[in-house]
């Protein structure tokens, strides 16, 4: 069937690499090599220059690249709807979402999705938010959840969450027992944070502009998980969603420093390209996000 030799094909494109296509499809590498030749005899045409380690597309695959994409997201649409017949919800569905909502809110979300659409294959994609957004733009995600600013023009964004930035300190530091603490009593603090690309990086680094602090000293940690606990270690000072601290706050391992006059909040946003085809799969996953 053409669509199998046009999943082949586009395999081999984002792969850039005709052996792991193979074993992403669980084809040989010769079957895959077939796929790509009857292409190039039916168009009459190179698609790809080979070499040992890459593979690089033609003018002609490029235009044959992006017109697969949209039939096999076109069949799969199709595919679904006459599922739908029988009131069953099939394909595959990656998501990729940034860590404070892939670690602390997608499990429990992909629970009750699993057990609502058991046909539904679900791959997932945890990092931060920048990398999240050259997911959906690459066509390696259908969607995006993230905490941050995107900007791009080929990506669409809707929120469809608020979530609560909270400063936080350990037990015993001078903020720790602080009922308002003023923007003058951050100054020359030691700092905990996360990596550049993060949307809690983002956050906290608007915060510090916003009112002139000087860091003392920072750490940054690639994880918010690595944040809470170096914080809770004594090590310094961080802002994080109230989501990632919930337990560590009720356990008193790390202590919320409230800021006067003060509430800090951000957007939970949705990705997806804007040539997207939503196929069933995901339009019922967002019908699922936007009842939290």
């Amino acid at each position: 069937m053409i669509v199998e030799t046009l999943r082949v094909f586009v395999t081999v494109v984002e792969q850039s690499n005709f052996s792991r296509a193979a074993e992403l499809l669980n084809l040989s590498q010769p079957g895959v090599s077939l796929h790509i030749r009857n292409l190039e005899n039916e168009f009459g045409v190179k698609l790809m220059h080979r070499s040992p380690k890459h593979v690089k597309m033609t003018e002609a695959g490029e235009i044959l690249y992006k017109h697969a994409k949209q039939i096999l997201a076109l069949y799969e649409t199709a595919r679904e709807e006459i599922c739908l017949l029988r009131d069953v919800v099939t394909g595959t569905l990656k998501i990729g979402a940034s860590f404070t909502i892939g670690e602390y809110i997608l499990p429990g979300l992909l629970a009750q999705f699993a057990g609502q659409y058991p046909q539904v294959d679900m791959k997932v994609k945890i990092a931060n938010t920048e990398e999240i957004a050259q997911g959906i733009r690459a066509s390696e995600l259908d969607i995006g959840l993230v905490e941050g600013t995107v900007r791009y023009s080929d990506i669409q964004v809707k929120p469809f969450m608020e979530d609560e930035m909270i400063l936080i300190a350990p037990p015993g530091h001078p903020l720790s027992s602080v009922q308002k603490a003023e923007p003058g009593m951050l100054q020359d603090l030691v700092w905990v944070l996360r990596e550049t690309g993060s949307g809690t990086r983002a956050f906290s680094d608007q915060f510090i502009r916003d009112n002139d602090l000087v860091i003392k000293r920072s750490f940054v940690f690639s994880s918010s998980q690595g944040v809470k606990e170096a914080v809770a270690a004594g090590l310094g000072v961080a802002m994080l969603s109230r989501l990632v601290v919930k337990k560590e706050l009720e356990a008193g391992e790390v202590c919320s420093v409230p800021i006067k006059d003060k509430r800090f909040t951000r957007e939970f946003s949705i990705l997806q390209a804007v040539t997207s085809v939503s196929t069933m799969a995901m339009k019922m996953f967002l019908q699922k996000l936007r009842t939290l």
